[in-house]
């Protein structure tokens, strides 16, 4: 399949769900999807639904905002709830299908009540290769992932968003603050914040993509493998070092291996995988 059916075939999904209800988080592919959808369903048949709560980066919402209001369409702040549940804050490998479930519920709760036909998540192609307990959440909630659906991949989606001219085409993904986390340590909303704040230090000191994993009292710092030593160099390492401190972390460590998504995944054997995308 072609770049050009790839895009035609979503524009056909859209067309057949009607009035739709986007899962929305202001991230690459939510953004491209709730832009595709209003393009090719109007306004009047899309809602887009951001959920807010601490498990979220504490500039999720405004850039969502600012997104879903360049695109004109009407956006609904929901809350999930996912801290009120004990089997997502004992952090377990299917942490996420118990979040995305009270998710999915929450958005099937608002079509209903507002006369949308169908929940659409932006879940695209290359995600359903991942481990991704929440992709099962969708699959038991019948919610349809109409990127996935038409084969569109994330580089796809950031060269159809290039094109759309929308301001996340080349923003670095952002998912929720609970996968900084190892699995079996407890998710409070201290750790989640601790983990925001030294996120966002690093962001006002030129890092792009990154993230801080919060191992209890120490904090594992992933920059791409290049920016490595502009973060042990001083005057930044200090820096760092006594933000993060402040923070309530006792020790701070960089990972030489550098950025990557998921890499707390890497510790699951493939048994836990399995039970997790099978919850």
């Amino acid at each position: 399949m072609t770049f050009k059916d790839k895009h035609e075939s979503l524009r056909r999904i859209l067309k057949d769900l009607g009035r739709v209800v986007v899962a929305y988080s202001g991230g690459v592919d939510s953004t491209f999807l709730l832009k595709a959808a209003v393009d090719t369903l109007g306004t009047a048949n899309v809602l887009a639904c951001t959920s807010v709560g601490p498990a979220e980066p504490g500039s999720q919402y405004e850039r969502a905002r600012k997104a879903a209001e360049g695109i004109g369409v009407e956006l609904m702040v929901v809350e999930a709830g996912e801290m009120e549940d004990p089997r997502f804050t004992a952090n377990n490998p299917d942490r996420c299908f118990h979040c995305k479930s009270r998710l999915c519920h929450r958005l099937l709760d608002v079509a209903q009540e507002r006369g949308f036909e169908h929940v659409v998540f932006g879940t695209n192609r290359d995600d359903l290769d991942d481990f991704r307990p929440g992709n099962q959440a969708l699959k038991a909630f019948g919610i349809r992932s109409p990127l996935a659906e038409a084969g569109l991949t994330k580089d796809d989606i950031r060269q159809l968003s290039r094109q759309a001219g929308l301001p996340t085409a080349d923003q670095p993904a952002s998912p929720c603050l609970a996968s900084r986390i190892p699995y079996g340590l407890e998710i409070t909303e201290q750790k989640l914040k601790q983990v925001d704040d030294a996120e966002g230090f690093l962001r006002t000191l030129g890092f792009v993509e990154l993230r801080v994993r919060h191992h209890d009292r120490m904090a594992r710092i992933e920059v791409r493998p290049h920016e490595v030593a502009k973060l042990t160099a001083e005057p930044v390492r200090t820096q760092v070092v006594e933000k993060l401190k402040a923070l309530g972390f006792q020790f701070v460590t960089v990972d030489l291996q550098g950025f990557r998504s998921g890499s707390l995944n890497e510790a699951l054997s493939q048994e836990q995988k399995r039970a997790g995308q099978g919850s």
